[in-house]
């Protein structure tokens, strides 16, 4: 069978999709490399998944703990910083995966929409590749606005002109990575390219979204909506069944979980309605900040079967992370979305758009969060609108219609149309 290798940012959440994807294509005879730095083979928890290290000068040990730290806090001069550092990583990956991918002998590639060097290098080498949202997707659309944009969608002339402009911010605030990604293209023959959409696959696009949980526009025919890439759940955590008083579960995430005075005002506002609180702060909490969120009535854990847990809650609270979205969706549990950075200003605009939650600032008081709990526990229709996108959810394909689009894009090396895989 054939060898495919996957490039991807060393992210938590955007390793553990594709090693889903991974899963079902070693399931289907394939061989599986990752080319990283060499901490991100950390990352990875399945030892049949093969791992190729690149960047061993430009990137030496202690690189990933900085960059992770940076997209932990993603404000203020900080931003500069990261973007700097993924410029930084896709300039490495494009310098070192010609003779990586030459001497392990790959046969196509597997490429994150986040990481453009990916795209370049096998395009230049003639190699076939296919692109991967693990977040919202970067394809563009001049008619809705970027996925890091807190806007909602519109069609009147005003919107159409705030997207633009707020479109030429982020590319001016992106130059660092644009440079990176306009030089390597000129060096490897391809021409003018400055963005991630410019780097996309012609034969594949896979994203972990939803029609449902979209705005409306336009998207390429190779474009595939197969929902969540995700391993076999585990059994579900053993919780209380009681509903009364109503349990609200919180996550901010793997890289967001340091965040205690905003869980602090979650508690408060949970404390005040008299709901249930669980928060998971995958491991970002100290001893001391946990109990005094317990001290509010918290039950805190550093990580939580979240599709087990949220089978049993009544609202969610979360960064706008799309994994927590999709797993809300899979449970018509409504969503109140704090987003901090990335593309959450994106998720939590969609989840106000279709109806299944509302949004708040991460400077809101306690009181406005307990307004906005008291909503979505009081009103049916959130839960209703979730529960008529869970057919599109459950017939969406997952990891292993994933798999098979990228084999047959792959191995044919031709255009996987929607509806054909």
């Amino acid at each position: 069978m054939s060898h495919y290798a996957i490039i991807a940012p060393p992210l938590y959440s955007h390793v553990r999709a594709l090693e889903a994807l991974a899963q079902q294509l070693l399931e289907r005879g394939h061989r599986i490399t990752f080319i990283q730095q060499a901490e991100a083979r950390t990352l990875l928890n399945d030892a049949r998944i093969g791992f190729y290290v690149v960047g061993e000068r430009s990137h030496p040990p202690g690189s990933l703990a900085r960059t992770l730290q940076l997209t932990a806090q993603p404000s203020g001069p900080g931003i500069f910083r990261l973007i700097n550092d993924l410029a930084q990583t896709t300039d490495m990956l494009c310098r070192d995966l010609p003779a990586a991918l030459k001497k392990l002998g790959v046969d196509g590639l597997i490429v994150d929409q986040m990481e453009a060097a990916g795209g370049l290098v096998a395009e230049a080498l003639g190699l076939p590749f296919v692109s991967v949202a693990c977040a919202l997707p970067v394809n563009r659309d001049e008619t809705i606005p970027l996925p890091v944009m807190p806007f909602n969608y519109a069609t009147d002339a005003r919107s159409k002109k705030l997207y633009a402009s707020s479109t030429r911010v982020y590319d001016w605030l992106m130059r660092p990575q644009g440079e990176v990604i306009a030089r390597h293209a000129r060096a490897l023959g391809l021409g003018k390219r400055r963005g991630l959409h410019e780097c996309l696959s012609p034969l594949a696009q896979i994203s972990q979204t939803l029609p449902a949980f979209d705005f409306p526009r336009r998207l390429p025919d190779c474009f595939h909506a197969v929902g969540p890439l995700r391993h076999a759940h585990s059994a579900p955590l053993a919780m209380e069944a009681a509903t009364n008083p109503p349990l609200v579960f919180a996550s901010l995430g793997t890289l967001q979980g340091h965040r205690y005075r905003l869980f602090q005002r979650i508690a408060q506002a949970c404390r005040q309605i008299n709901v249930r609180l669980l928060i998971a702060h995958c491991g970002g909490l100290n001893a001391s900040q946990a109990a005094k969120l317990a001290a509010y009535g918290a039950q805190v854990t550093d990580f939580a079967d979240q599709p087990a847990v949220l089978s049993q809650a009544q609202a969610v609270i979360t960064h706008g992370g799309l994994n927590t979205v999709m797993d809300a969706i899979a449970s018509a549990t409504p969503v109140l979305a704090i987003p901090l950075a990335f593309d959450q200003p994106g998720v939590a605009a969609r989840v106000d758009y279709c109806g299944i939650g509302r949004r708040a600032s991460r400077f809101a008081s306690s009181h406005t969060l307990a307004d906005h709990l008291t909503t979505l526990l009081s009103d049916n229709g959130y839960r209703q609108r979730l529960m008529a996108m869970q057919p599109q959810l459950q017939q969406a394909g997952g990891a292993a219609l994933a798999a098979q689009i990228a084999e047959q894009a792959l191995d044919a090396g031709r255009p996987v149309l929607a509806g054909a895989a």
